[in-house]
């Protein structure tokens, strides 16, 4: 497969111009990747309005994913998250003028800061048992359910599959039950790009998503930043056509070369080299083996191990901190999980060290159960520990402002243990999870107040009261 951007590029750097063009380091500097870094000059096409080599480097692209077109972003899948939005709205806008999203809860903050630029509402998809705040089951059923019993049905549903703990939705079935309501299904498969090379397919396009966003550098060899939007090839063709229109909207109008270089190259990588196989057996096969050792793992997509620390007597911050003492650096923790994301340039002695760092503290698990068994009970007779936890709530919160309304209100930072009764101004979690606990617009209550603290967030952002306050319908 030829690699047409980073060809160029190689061929502008042998030349060895005189650069009177940006950027001004000028193909020099202490990093040693700056003669490799351009801009847009004549050969070395735009982006936005691609026609040379980066077009036959997405073609490339869209070979391998099975799409109409696989558009890339060097803003990570957050830009193709809004450019997916934009595109619903450019299509499928109401008479009403209510214009809504239909979106699982468990959703980046990127959902947020998308529909605030496009004046979007969204309604809330929620679990129906209690589920760890980045988790957010949704089957067809319950989809069809919600839908049937709207006023309205919304311009488009927006799911995350896989989840950050890996949790994977029935993205056929969802799709179905869409598109017999004639919906467009948007997919936020940030962590899920190396999907479509398992046998078979399980990535979003190969199960019915109208649009899907790829962070192609959580999964695959691309630098940070380096994305995919993807249309189906059963997609309105008019999504294609106004794809880069939406991508624009979002992205900067100085896109990365070396990102863009990243995805070039991933796409021969991908081709002649990658072999997720292997790769999904090494991590079954330690997941078997800290299994037999008594250690909890939760069910996940086949790239991720997810510890559930509960039994250790260890909180996953703890764990992540042990780890971290023996030199590995995992993706994710709370007080429950910590997670671990593998890839194919993960070798098989660094899970062989995960292993051993972490089977011992499982081994008095049954004896912390215990202890945890007899605290459960002296909470009915004693005071009971209030310890915050990463729960996703189940109801259905107060949305005093709309969200576009309250990010662009006055707003104050303030203590997380006086927020109470306050209108949330901006989405305060960090990244990762980057999950929201209170929305834009939402009322805080205190069952938020806890998850802030759990997440160690001491201060929130809240509308300044006497702030005009439009009420949501």
């Amino acid at each position: 497969m030829q690699t047409p951007i980073y060809d160029f590029i190689s061929a502008y750097e042998n030349k060895q111009p005189i650069r009177l063009h940006m950027p001004g380091h000028k193909g020099l500097g202490i990093l040693g990747v700056e003669n490799r870094d351009i801009t847009e000059f004549f050969g070395a096409d735009n982006l936005y309005h691609a026609e040379g080599i980066i077009l036959e480097s997405e073609n490339n692209a869209t070979s391998l994913f099975g799409t109409r077109h696989s558009f890339y972003s060097t803003g990570g899948s957050s830009q193709c998250i809004g450019a997916m939005l934009y595109l619903a709205l450019l299509h499928h806008q109401k008479p009403s003028g209510r214009n809504v999203i239909l979106a699982g809860r468990n959703a980046h903050k990127a959902l947020l800061h998308a529909a605030a630029h496009l004046d979007l509402d969204i309604e809330w998809l929620y679990p129906k048992t209690k589920e760890h705040l980045c988790s957010c089951s949704v089957t067809p059923e319950s989809l069809e359910e919600v839908l049937l019993n709207m006023k309205e049905l919304p311009m488009a549903v927006y799911l995350t599959s896989p989840d950050y703990l890996g949790n994977m939705a029935d993205i056929k079935g969802i799709a179905d039950v869409c598109h017999e309501l004639e919906l467009p299904l948007l997919v936020d498969n940030a962590h899920g790009a190396y999907l479509q090379f398992l046998e078979p397919s399980m990535h979003p396009m190969a199960l019915g998503a109208d649009l899907c966003a790829d962070s192609a550098h959580k999964t695959l060899p691309v630098l940070t930043g380096g994305a995919y939007l993807h249309v189906n090839e059963t997609a309105m063709v008019s999504y294609e056509t106004q794809a880069r229109r939406a991508l624009s909207f979002f992205g900067s109008t100085s896109p990365s070369y070396l990102t863009l270089q990243s995805l070039d190259l991933c796409n021969k990588w991908l081709l002649e080299d990658a072999d997720f196989s292997s790769t999904v057996q090494m991590v079954a096969e330690c997941k078997e083996r800290l299994l037999a050792q008594n250690v909890t793992i939760l069910p996940s997509e086949p790239l991720k191990i997810v510890l559930d620390c509960q039994k250790t007597g260890l909180s996953g911050f703890a764990m992540e901190e042990e780890l971290l003492q023996e030199n590995i650096v995992c993706e994710f923790a709370d007080d429950e999980v910590v997670v671990c994301m593998i890839s194919p340039m993960t070798e098989h002695m660094e899970l062989a060290i995960l292993e051993a760092v972490v089977a011992p503290f499982y081994e008095i698990s049954d004896v912390v159960t215990e202890l945890m068994f007899v605290e459960q009970a002296l909470e009915h007779i004693l005071e009971p520990i209030q310890k915050p936890t990463p729960t996703m709530q189940l109801v259905t919160h107060e949305q005093k402002m709309s969200i576009r309304n309250a990010m662009l209100s006055p707003s104050e930072t303030i203590k997380t243990t006086e927020s109470l009764g306050r209108i949330c101004a901006l989405p305060a979690v960090s990244c990762p999870p980057a999950i929201p606990i209170a929305i834009s617009g939402e009322v805080i209550t205190e069952d938020m107040m806890e998850q802030f603290l759990a997440y160690g967030i001491a201060e929130v952002d809240v509308v300044v009261t006497g702030s005009p306050v439009k009420s949501e319908e």
